[in-house]
């Protein structure tokens, strides 16, 4: 069972969220803050798999609560609620350690994938989201797309054959057993290489290394291909 634990300062928008995932039976909606000091705690006490949390919120924010939770209790995945406009928001709950990034007006069926991917330890970037991250990175002073693109086609090439594909998967939001059953090998082989990758990428955890996926243009289809 994925116990999750949801955070918005509007009831209405906790209860949608709750709602969508209680239609999957094998999520359970444990507790329910309207703040980041009442999310901290509550994960203190209810040690959910997941954390859905608003980025913005009153008292501590939805980024402050979610650097603690992962200062504190790093066995609880992070996925952030964002809407259009907050991509400065989302920069810094990436640099944070979020692992989840969706769009509070996306579909419900991206909500749930998306706190599986994260409840199964994997990153999920909603494609909206890594798209306004890409296109904000390349606004921002670092340089125009062309170039954002170029430089992490130059990170990823730095990388062996084998971590390329791993990176790609990663970019999907496959968890490291998805992405092992993928290429045929075994989980721990996955792991070995995701920490390679983070290590040669400079970055400190999977979603990021998924902002880099999307830069350079490698991410795999999340789906395998059909049989012929």
């Amino acid at each position: 069972m994925i116990r999750v634990l949801i955070a918005d300062d509007e009831p209405m928008i906790r209860k949608g969220v709750g709602a969508v995932l209680s239609t999957d039976p094998e999520i359970d909606v444990v507790a329910e803050a309207a703040d980041g000091h009442d999310a901290v705690e509550l994960v203190r006490r209810h040690r959910p798999s997941v954390a859905v949390l608003d980025i913005r919120m009153p008292g501590m924010s939805g980024i402050e609560a979610a650097a603690e939770i992962r200062r504190t209790m790093p066995e609880t995945g992070v996925v952030m609620l964002t809407t259009f406009g907050e991509d400065d928001y989302i920069l810094q709950a990436l640099g944070g350690g979020a692992a989840g990034f969706l769009i509070k007006s996306g579909e419900p069926e991206e909500l749930i994938a998306g706190v599986r991917a994260v409840a199964d330890g994997a990153a999920y970037l909603s494609p909206k989201v890594a798209a306004r991250v890409v296109a904000h990175l390349s606004a921002t002073g670092a340089g125009a797309l062309a170039g954002r693109r170029a430089a992490a086609r130059e990170r990823v090439h730095a990388l062996t054959g084998r971590e390329r594909d791993v990176l790609a998967f990663l970019g999907s939001g496959l968890s490291n057993g998805q992405i092992a059953r993928r290429l045929h090998v075994v989980e721990g082989t996955v792991k070995a290489h995701v920490s390679s990758i983070l290590a040669r990428l400079g970055v400190d955890n999977r979603a990021a290394a998924a902002v880099v996926a999307h830069e350079a243009g490698i991410v795999a289809p999340a789906e395998p291909p059909p049989e012929r």
